[in-house]
């Protein structure tokens, strides 16, 4: 059986923990900045956790995690 391929655009927006969990980007820190404020902008700043929900769904386009 042919070794399954990893899905790129998955593999640029996710990473792997070293205990094994997704971490990924946060949304809207990318135009109209000027309006958010500076304590809501470092917050998107910060990586999160894939939901538990998702997790399935990224675990089969990442073969290798």
């Amino acid at each position: 059986m042919p070794k399954i391929k990893t899905k790129r655009s998955a593999a640029k927006r996710f990473n792997v923990t070293g205990t094994g969990k997704f971490r990924r980007r946060r949304q809207n820190l990318r135009h109209i900045l000027s309006k958010k404020s500076a304590k809501r902008k470092m917050r998107l700043g910060q990586s999160a956790l894939v939901d538990s929900a998702n997790l399935k769904a990224v675990r089969r386009m990442l073969p290798y995690a």
